[in-house]
Formats: C-alpha cells, structure tokens, sequence
C-alpha cells in the first residue's frame, strides 16, 4: 500500500491556527463507516449519538510546557531544548536547536538561573541526554518557565495554555495534545453520563512522532514510535463490562485506539497493562476492541489518517475530507471534530 494513496488536497487557510472560544462549537462530521453515508453538525450534538451502555475511552494524558529557551552558560548564545521523554530523576531526553550549541559537557541556564542543564550525550536522531539541576519542583519551574510545544503547522501564539490542554487532562507526560479530546467540557461528558454511558480514562504520553512524516513510500515499511502508556486493572474491566454487555467501545482519539487495541486480544478482552507502544494501524488491520472513533482531520500521508481509514475505509474517509474542504471544516490540532460510527 502506498502513502500517497492517503493524500488529498488541503488549502492552507483551513488549518486552524486558534482553538474556538467555545469547545463544543466545533463542527463535527458523523461518519457511517460501514454506508459511507455523512451528517453535518456540531460537536454539541454529539449527545444525540451516544447510547445507553455505551464507553468512551478517553486518554487523561496532560501536555509538558515542554518547550524551553535559554543561553549557554559560557558563550550567552540562545539555545531550544523541547523535552521528549523523562529517562530517570532529572535526565531528560530532548531535542535540542541549533544542535552544534550543545555538545557534551555544555551547561544552559535558563530563566536567571532558575533552571539549569548540563548535557550529558548525543543519541537517537541527534537528540541529546540532558540533567536539569534547580531548588524547587521541577513541574512548577517547568510551567513558569515552558511554551506549550504546539505543532508545527501552528504559527499564532497561543494566550492559553489551558486550551491545549483537554479538561480531563490528569498525568504528566505529552510532548501534544490528544487532540480529539479538546472539543470536550465537563458539562458535556456529565450530558454522557446522565444518557447511561459510561467514562474510561487510559494513559498514553503523545510523543513528538505524532508529527514525523511518512518517510518510506510503501507504508508496510514504516516503523512507528513508541510512545507510554499505562492503565489499570478496574478501567479494563470496565471496558470489557461494556463490551460484554452490548455496549459500543468508542475511543476518543488515536491515542486511547492505540491503548486499546495495544491491550486488547484476539478474544475481544482487553487488559490491564504498562508499557511502550509502538502499533501501526492501517488498512487491513482488524480491529479487537473499538467500535466507534471521535477523532480530528489529520495530515495527508499521516498514520493517523491511515488509522482512521483502517475503521472506515480509505474512499469513505478521503470522501469525508474532500466534502469537509468543501464546507470548510477547520483542519488539524485546533480543528473540527468527526465521530466515526
């Protein structure tokens, strides 16, 4: 299968640049994955698919202000660090700009001295082992000092790091945001609630690879990234419960359908778990778990897009996304949202 099978046409001006005021007022396109068949809405309305008996799987993953300026203690030039994975107390593995500033044994200062770092090691990608030193908590330095590591195709400022943040967001760890979760408020998933379905919270820490292009042009030979996730024993079996009893299983983004079917087996039960991650879901791929996907418009030639096609299929999704250019969806991260049923 080829990546540019997942392509399709894409005017600039509809990537979203800011989230709206209003989470739930984002479009949302429904999706009949089996029929092809399309509804246009909004993504308050999503209350009138869900079910009795229904579980959502969301992913309570919360967004590092990962992405950190400072100077070299010796020389004074500026230097970026956007943090990737924590690999033990104070190390750190990061990606670091402009990579010839930050040798090994080259020490960075940043916000007066408030945090520090020595780099220890070059690695994988040209990424560098980092040990940060500083009196305090390391997550509150970090939330003074940190931007929100917003993606690439994202050039406004973001005056809120709150909206790139879901409202469920609980566990420390993303480099992104899971970002089908946004359109969320509390007093949407208590609307869930009162309708008789029920909420499953999994942990999965995004990593920048989210963002990383397709580089092979057969798409069986790309290797995807690894990325954390933990969840426990009652969320499983309250997943299998719902599954068991007739309930659709619908994940709320990519993130938590890579948890789920990570964790799931060939007989339809899903298990406890820690661990790392690196499932590749694409057409083809048989599904053990999930039934139904709230998802967002992703990147051309992207995995995610290719995940989303292994649900409904490749014509009915780039149908979807030719008919949402045309009503003019917003696309990506700040974007609209589309439920696959």
């Amino acid at each position: 299968m080829n990546v540019k099978d997942f392509d399709y046409e894409l005017p600039e001006e509809l990537i979203a640049q800011t989230p709206l005021g209003d989470r739930p007022s984002s479009k949302l396109l429904v999706l009949d994955k089996i029929s092809g068949e399309r509804t246009h809405g909004h993504f308050k309305d999503i209350l009138n698919y869900i079910k009795e008996g229904d579980c959502l799987v969301l992913n309570n993953t919360r967004v590092l202000p990962a992405r950190l300026f400072g100077k070299r203690e010796d020389t004074g030039s500026v230097i970026e660090f956007l943090l990737l994975s924590q690999k033990e107390d104070d190390v750190w593995e990061i990606i670091v700009r402009p990579g010839k500033k930050a040798r090994p044994g080259h020490k960075v200062v940043f916000g007066d001295g408030k945090l520090k770092a020595e780099i220890l090691d070059v690695v994988n990608d040209g990424n560098r082992l980092v040990k940060f030193s500083y009196n305090g908590i390391f997550n509150e330095i970090l939330d003074e000092l940190g931007e929100m590591p917003l993606p690439p195709y994202i050039h406004e400022k973001l005056e809120d790091k709150e909206r790139y943040q879901t409202v469920y967001s609980k566990v420390d760890g993303s480099a992104a945001a899971p970002t089908a979760g946004l359109h969320f408020t509390n007093d949407v998933l208590e609307e869930i609630k009162k309708k008789g379905a029920d909420l499953a919270f999994v942990t999965l820490h995004v990593g920048l690879g989210t963002f990383r292009p397709v580089k092979v042009d057969v798409i069986e030979e790309h290797k995807m990234h690894s990325e954390f996730y933990t969840v426990d024993e009652e969320t499983a079996q309250k997943i299998n419960k719902a599954k068991q009893n007739g309930g659709r299983i619908i994940c709320v983004g990519t993130t938590s359908t890579r948890v789920v079917e990570t964790l799931s087996d060939d007989n339809g039960k899903m298990h406890s778990g820690t661990g790392w991650t690196d499932i590749f879901i694409y057409p083809g791929y048989k599904f053990k778990m999930i039934d139904a996907l709230i998802t967002n418009f992703h990147l051309p030639q992207s995995t995610l897009i290719m995940l989303v096609s292994a649900l409904a299929g490749r014509d009915n999704v780039l149908d979807a996304y030719r008919e949402a250019v045309k009503e003019k969806y917003r696309f990506f991260s700040f974007g609209d949202a589309m439920f696959i049923v």
